[in-house]
Formats: structure tokens, sequence, C-alpha cells
């Protein structure tokens, strides 16, 4: 994600965190690890205000306490925990491959998407361990229409990232198009057992399984 976009997602959710707590007092910016701390808070601003904080200085290592939020009782949480998560999916560490993201992701925006799978193969020659620069590669042979390489890309960025719930629904729709729904079905359910709150895909899930089931019935 490049600085612009991250700039804006972060600015949206301290704006969600203003109307969640509108007369809360200034407050020094908490460490990386007091915001872990704050994320088992029973005051639902104080987890918010905590996941906020990850997106800024969150590392990979923090996305299982992340992943956690994502069954907060609290719907804001879980909102602001799953954006966090994709914030944190999209530093490499690298300043050069973070760029060349940024660039890719511009690219994908425009609908370039060519352009786009050549600065994501660039990412991935620069930092092969960035799991997002797969998988942002992957999002763009899907939508061009090359699924094998797209399955092949999924495939890398779950070595990488085993919980990459993106990547999971990324499979079932490309299982999708495949028609092979079987394996849709499967994939968008393991989406689902990472991340509870992707509607779309809880959608899909149901019109398989009532597509699958009316199949199976006996004529």
């Amino acid at each position: 994600m490049d600085a612009a976009v991250r700039r804006l997602t972060i600015a949206c959710l301290a704006a969600l965190l203003a109307v969640a707590a509108p007369a809360a007092a200034p407050q020094p910016a908490p460490s990386r690890e007091a915001a872990l701390d704050a994320l088992k808070a029973p005051d639902a601003g104080e987890r918010q205000r905590a996941v906020v904080r990850l997106a800024h200085v969150g590392r990979m290592d923090d996305v299982p306490a992340l992943l956690a939020a994502l069954r907060d009782v609290d719907e804001d949480v879980r909102a602001i925990a799953e954006q966090a998560i994709w914030i944190v999916w999209s530093r490499s560490g690298d300043p050069e491959a973070d760029r060349l993201f940024g660039q890719g992701i511009d690219e994908m925006n425009a609908g370039r998407l060519e352009a786009g799978i050549a600065t994501f193969g660039r990412v991935i020659r620069r930092a092969p361990g960035f799991a997002e620069g797969w998988n942002k590669r992957a999002t763009l042979y899907f939508l061009a229409g090359d699924y094998e390489k797209s399955l092949q890309d999924c495939d890398e960025v779950m070595k990488r990232n085993p919980y990459h719930f993106g990547a999971l629904a990324g499979y079932g729709q490309i299982y999708l198009q495949l028609r092979k729904y079987e394996q849709a079905l499967d994939y968008f359910k393991r989406a689902l057992a990472v991340n509870p709150n992707m509607a779309g895909v809880e959608l899909q899930v149901r019109l398989l399984e009532q597509a699958l089931g009316s199949r199976q019935k006996p004529i």
C-alpha cells in the first residue's frame, strides 16, 4: 500500500474513533507493546485505539493478535482490525520494495493489468518473502483471466502467510470461475474460518451450498 493510501486509511480509522469517543482527551501514542496489551482491555474504545496504533507500528508478528480481534464483541474493533491487518501485510520492511508496491497498487487501480503484473514481479524479485507482493500479482492474474498463474501465486502467498484470508477467498473465486464448485466452497469456508466478517464470502458459501445441495438431490 502506498503512503497516500495508508494515510487515508489511518485517517478514516482515526475519524471512526473520534466518533466513538468524542470526549476523550488527547493521549501520547502508546508503544507497540502497550497497544498489544490494550487489545485485551475491557473498554471497546481502548481496544479500537490499540488496533489503530498497531496499524501504524504493528509487525507481522502482531498479526495473530489482530486476527483474534476479528472476533471481538465490538463491531468497530472487528472492522478496524481487518483494515489494520491489510496495512501491516502491505509493509515489506524494504523501502524500495514498498515504493514498487505502491506503484503496482496505482497501476492496479488504473486498470493497467500488464504493467501491474510486471511491477509486482519486480517486488517479488526484490523481496521474495513478502507475501503481499505475491497476493497482489495473483489478483492481477485473476483479473487478466490467467487462473493458473493466479493459483500458483496464491500458493506462494500461503507458504509465507497461511492465515491470509484474502488469498483463501481468492482461491474460492478462481475455482468458482473454473466451475470447480466443491473446491470453491471449501476455500470460501477456510477464509471465513480465519475472518468471519466477510459478508460477500459468506453469501458465496450460502449460494454454493444451496446449489450443490440441489444438484445432489435425487431426481
